[in-house]
């Protein structure tokens, strides 16, 4: 698996446990949904994503 593929399954995950939280836990954890969007939005214009930088470390290619 690629670092591209990685981040969007790490991307996806963090969504779809922001939604689970939301609905069985409390209404705040919609913000990590907020979070995981606007991370995607910034690592577009800048280049940098700290998931990225996480699963080079692990090994991926």
């Amino acid at each position: 698996m690629t670092v591209d593929n990685g981040v969007r399954v790490v991307a996806g995950s963090m969504l779809l446990l922001s939604l689970v939280l939301t609905h069985w836990v409390h209404p705040g954890f919609v913000w990590l949904s907020v979070l995981v969007g606007i991370n995607l939005i910034q690592s577009a214009f800048t280049g940098f994503c700290p998931a990225a930088r996480l699963l080079k470390r692990l090994g991926l290619k």
